[in-house]
């Protein structure tokens, strides 16, 4: 789905932005705020008016954007106003403050996406002309990045399997010059990715890691995402109601192809690489079992004591041959734990840092998209929690206590010669519809990596 602004034209309809309170329609001529005062408009965040002109037409359209701690609580709030005003082309006539404008720019465009792959979704018909004074490309390049996340983690595992997976990256890189290259099931033995195979063998559709690499110039940047594409649990295998989500369990390596998609748009200098292990946790005779030792491309040793926390093990191959590298930056993203759901809900993005000034970055790259984000720590005390006796790790710690943590701490393991790397521990998953935000597949976390970039690696 193609979100981009409307064409400029002389005859667009003014859009005013105001905020609630104090004298915000005293700037309107008379005739529209008698209008705004008749038909109770207060300009609430996403409160539409209509302004009619004497001939019966449109004068101009008044959207509210509430107040601060209103906006705080509804992030791209006025956004909402969008599906309310009649089919037209707007223009933005109010000066805001740049980051206002920026925000509602972003969110009004946000607010037209639409899955519609398998039933019509009638899309919102009020278009809006760039805002002047803004980066209009770069908001757009993030709008579709967004959309092509919310596409892939959308689509179920019948027709997002890794097989499509690898074509949507495939199209990608072809999109963007960029170069691409796939290890396929029995070939990942042979290369030394053995946990990405033993988590996917089990499937009928063969496990592969993907990577994909852009640009000759600048800081290097990888980023790897979990792409497990249906989770059943394998042997531990999963109560029904907890399997019903499981298409959104590739919603890590989604997430980093929207991240990339975004970067080559915008023709970021740096040298990015894609990792993605794609694989299906499957049931079958040979389906990986409780108790089995795995050894990985690190040389580490891993108990399994659920076959349910497989996604640590795909990545950590992948975590394991981008370390490598030793790019400048390492990123990884997945679905990973429900404790972090626990932790902080649907809408926070909990991630962890190795670098304090890569962590007060994005805190700021956060604040500046509205994709907020949650440190948490990497906290050494628990490393004994992941120590089994028996192997040198174990993939899911008994007790329950930190399960985010141990995960993340069982990660950083397989990085250790890449000083500055950050792990995220998404939910790719919006419950219920919120302006911006339609129920179902949703990218975390990459608006704000893209926005602290060029302080994290001096862009």
């Amino acid at each position: 789905m193609t979100l981009t602004f409307a064409p400029q034209t002389d005859s667009a309809t003014p859009l005013y932005l105001l905020e609630n309170g104090g004298d915000a329609l005293s700037d309107l001529p008379p005739a529209a705020r008698d209008w705004a005062d008749i038909n109770g408009f207060t300009a609430g965040l996403g409160q539409s008016l209509v302004v009619p002109a004497p001939d019966g037409g449109i004068a101009m359209a008044l959207v509210g954007l509430g107040n601060k701690a209103a906006r705080k609580r509804k992030r791209f709030g006025a956004a909402a106003a969008r599906a309310k005003l009649p089919e037209g082309v707007y223009h933005l006539a109010s000066q805001q403050t740049d980051a206002l404008a920026q925000e509602f720019a972003l969110g009004w465009l946000l607010a037209g996406y639409r899955f519609d792959r398998y039933a019509e979704q009638p899309a919102p018909k009020a278009q809006l002309v760039a805002p002047s004074g803004l980066d209009a490309t770069r908001i757009e390049a993030i709008a579709a990045g967004e959309a092509a996340t919310r596409d892939l983690i959308n689509t179920p595992a019948e027709d997002m399997g890794p097989d499509e997976l690898e074509l949507a990256t495939r199209k990608l890189a072809e999109a963007h010059g960029a170069e691409i290259a796939t290890i396929l099931g029995k070939a990942l033995l042979d290369q030394n990715f053995p946990m990405v195979h033993t988590v996917g063998r089990a499937a009928t559709r063969a496990p592969r890691l993907i990577d994909l690499r852009w640009g000759s110039e600048g800081p290097s940047l990888t980023l790897i995402g979990k792409g497990v594409c249906f989770d059943t649990g394998g042997l531990n295998l999963k109560p029904g109601a907890s399997m019903g989500l499981m298409k959104k369990d590739m919603g890590g390596a989604a997430t980093v192809l929207g991240l990339a998609q975004m970067i080559m748009s915008l023709g970021l200098k740096l040298r990015l690489r894609v990792l993605i292990p794609a694989v299906e946790n499957a049931v079958a005779g040979n389906a990986f079992r409780p108790g089995d030792i795995l050894t990985s491309r690190k040389g580490l040793t891993v108990e399994i004591n659920n076959t349910d926390a497989e996604g640590r093990l795909v990545l950590a191959d992948a975590l394991a041959l981008a370390d490598e590298d030793k790019p400048d930056l390492i990123v990884s993203m997945a679905t990973l734990t429900g404790a972090a759901r626990v932790a902080v809900g649907p809408d926070l993005s909990p991630f962890y840092a190795t670098n304090t000034e890569d962590a007060d970055a994005l805190r700021k790259g956060a604040a500046s998209s509205a994709d907020p984000v949650w440190e948490l720590p990497f906290w050494d005390p628990y490393e004994a929690m992941i120590e089994p006796g028996i192997a040198d790790l174990d993939n899911a710690p008994k007790g329950g206590f930190a399960g985010s943590i141990t995960a993340a701490l069982f990660l950083r393991r397989f990085v250790t010669d890449t000083p500055r790397y950050m792990h995220f521990d998404i939910y790719g998953w919006n419950p219920t519809a919120a302006p911006g935000r339609p129920k179902g597949g949703v990218g975390m976390g990459a608006r704000a990596l893209l926005d602290a970039l060029p302080e994290m690696l001096e862009l």
